[in-house]
């Protein structure tokens, strides 16, 4: 089967979603940890809002992060499609 007839089957966009959702939760967490350790364990919520989120800072955070998520969910959808 091709990518467009996957994609037209039935079911494909939910079982999109249950994989890109779960991916992006897990990417986002993952990336807040990274970057700002000592300040999420220190309860220092004003310094990871002022890294990440201020600024318009927030929009190449997410979009980054909702890309790779939607391409993943496509390839593992597409991939376990029969």
């Amino acid at each position: 089967m091709t990518f467009l007839e996957k994609i037209k089957s039935p079911g494909f966009c939910t079982n999109v979603s249950k994989v890109a959702i779960p991916f992006f939760i897990l990417v986002v967490v993952v990336s807040l940890f990274m970057y700002s350790w000592s300040d999420i364990f220190s309860g220092n919520f004003s310094a990871v809002i002022e890294i990440h989120f201020s600024d318009g800072k927030w929009i190449p955070f997410f979009g980054y992060k909702i890309g790779i998520s939607v391409a993943y969910g496509l390839w593992m959808t597409a991939k376990n499609t029969k």
